[in-house]
């Protein structure tokens, strides 16, 4: 088999060619929401609204409002682009015992199913300054 796509971040393979590749549903489908959850709006040449663009909330407060605002960017931005995925729960997490630290990080899990395969996964994103 010669794989679904190219693996991102590009990685030299051995095996399957030039580069290492998808070779499951669940791989690609876990790759595409990642592209979509870090890519910010304008940053895909031809495709200005494609994105949620986590990074650019890293140094927004903290707080109920701004998760509010990226859970529905995120379920808006899948339910546009990645139709065969369904975001079951979003999840901030924090370093409770460091105060120093969780203003200037974004940790986010987002629980999802991949409908046509009837798979549940999650995909942890962290975002450092």
């Amino acid at each position: 088999m010669a794989g679904l796509s190219v693996s991102l971040p590009l990685e030299i393979s051995e095996v399957y060619g030039p580069y290492v590749r998808n070779m499951t549903f669940n791989a690609l489908a876990r790759q595409n929401l990642k592209m979509l959850l870090l890519t910010i709006p304008g940053e895909r040449i031809m495709y200005p609204l494609f994105g949620v663009g986590l990074p650019r909330y890293l140094f927004e407060n903290n707080g109920p409002n701004t998760h509010s605002a990226i859970k529905g960017k995120i379920n808006e931005q899948v339910h546009i682009h990645l139709p065969y995925i369904q975001i079951d729960d979003v999840v901030f997490n924090y370093v409770e015992d460091n105060p120093d630290l969780h203003p200037y990080t974004l940790d986010v899990t987002v629980y999802f199913t991949i409908i046509p395969l009837r798979q549940s996964d999650s995909l942890q994103i962290n975002i450092r300054n």
